[in-house]
């Protein structure tokens, strides 16, 4: 159904009036109109912000210190590879690691693997101590009572051996063939904090910023950064490349 319009209000003689306020109304329309297609074309209209790409850190494992007699190694000195280990003797990834290594060594006769210390006293506040202790151990009776007395840490807390440490540490000496009165004097007197504060510090010049970090130093001497607790297979690979790029 068709319905009539409105009578309009307007009169005649009001209908200029209305044209006369259109047309600068129009003109104000357009002019911003005009104003804000500039604004939008503009070269100084404002950029989307992008986060910029980080770089990526320098590799600087080659400031790894030298091996030398002085360091605690499974195989010989002389082999073609050596993988120097920086660890943590109550990081979990690092008794993996342990197990790792110990299979590395054992089927690889050209390889030498090197302990040396990292404790994160902020995750494991125990474990600088068990360093200490470790090397206290290699004072008093030489490169394998240290092995013996590493090996049996991590295979300790691997099985569940929840000792306290003030326990667990004497035992292992005891096992490894330290006497308790020599060794608890030497435990006391801290001489052996600086050797583990020497590797802690080499962890963190090497580019180290965790646990297990290793570095492997190849034939000619060139490094490769092993960083976390990779599988025998990776291991095993890289060793490979470092014999291919000598």
């Amino acid at each position: 159904m068709h319905m009539n319009p409105e009578p309009s209000n307007i009169t005649h003689a009001a209908q200029p009036i209305w044209r006369d306020l259109l047309i600068p109304a129009s003109i104000v329309l357009a002019g911003a109109c005009v104003g804000l297609g500039l604004y939008f074309s503009s070269p100084m209209q404002p950029s989307v912000a992008t986060a910029p790409v980080p770089e990526a850190p320098a590799d600087t494992t080659q400031l790894v210190n030298a091996v030398t007699e002085a360091d605690h190694i499974k195989g010989s000195l002389d082999s073609e590879i050596v993988i120097v280990e920086f660890s943590d003797y109550d990081c979990v990834f690092c008794g993996r690691f342990h197990n790792t290594m110990n299979e590395i060594v054992a089927t690889n006769d050209d390889v030498a693997w090197v302990y040396r210390h990292s404790p994160i006293a902020q995750l494991h506040p125990q474990a600088r101590a068990v360093a200490v202790a470790s090397e206290c151990v290699a004072e008093l009776a030489g490169n394998d009572a240290f092995w013996s007395f590493t090996d049996g840490y991590f295979a300790a807390r691997e099985d569940g051996n929840d000792t306290p440490h003030g326990e667990l540490i004497p035992q292992l000496a005891l096992a490894a063939g330290v006497e308790q009165a020599p060794f608890s004097e030497c435990f006391a007197s801290g001489r052996t904090d600086t050797l583990v504060q020497e590797d802690i510090d080499n962890a963190r010049a090497t580019g180290g910023q965790g646990t297990p970090w290793s570095i492997l130093i190849g034939p000619s001497g060139k490094t490769y950064p092993i960083n976390g607790a990779l599988p025998i297979a990776a291991i095993e690979q890289l060793i490979q490349i470092a014999k291919d790029e000598a």
